[in-house]
């Protein structure tokens, strides 16, 4: 029976103890727009510099648009396809290339390429910092996901220098 009553009194003054504020609130990193919009430049430029008219969108960790760019003559798909490419990065943490060979027809995870939202095609990265996931980069404009890929992968390298890698 005393048992019964000090299991019963530790339970009570666990359960009624408040959680520290530590145990509560996670604390994230994301980019600042300075950081996003040269990361986008850098981006554009690989691709200018091969000869491609494309678009780049940066968003941060929730998915949601930091910085457009789009050059001149990019189509005007390409700015809703790299900003999806991007999102898709971030919602699924992976690169939009990987998610390309998982989710082919017969694919358990094939349902993936019919949410609202999704682009699965090449150009979409994931930005890490610390091990964290702060951003996502998608371009698009260029001959093939590979191409948006590298131009995606150029400008995180312009800022990996400025994140704590």
């Amino acid at each position: 029976m005393i048992q019964r009553i000090t299991l019963a009194l530790i339970m009570i003054a666990t359960l009624a103890s408040p959680l520290r504020a530590e145990d509560t609130l996670v604390a994230t990193k994301s980019l600042t727009p300075e950081l996003a919009l040269d990361c986008a430049k850098a981006a554009l430029a690989e691709c200018r510099k091969r000869g491609f008219q494309v678009a780049v969108s940066v968003v941060d960790r929730a998915g949601l648009t930091q910085v457009v760019l789009r050059d001149r003559f990019a189509g005007p798909h390409t700015v809703p396809t790299a900003t999806g490419k991007a999102w898709t990065a971030v919602s699924f943490k992976s690169s939009t290339t990987d998610l390309q060979g998982m989710t082919q027809p017969g694919m358990p995870q094939a349902g993936l390429r019919q949410l609202p939202g999704a682009v699965i095609l090449g150009g979409g990265l994931i930005v890490e910092a610390g091990g964290s996931l702060v951003a996502g980069i998608g371009v698009s404009g260029a001959p093939g996901g590979d191409a948006d890929e590298a131009c995606a992968k150029a400008g995180i390298d312009a800022i990996r220098d400025k994140l704590d890698f």
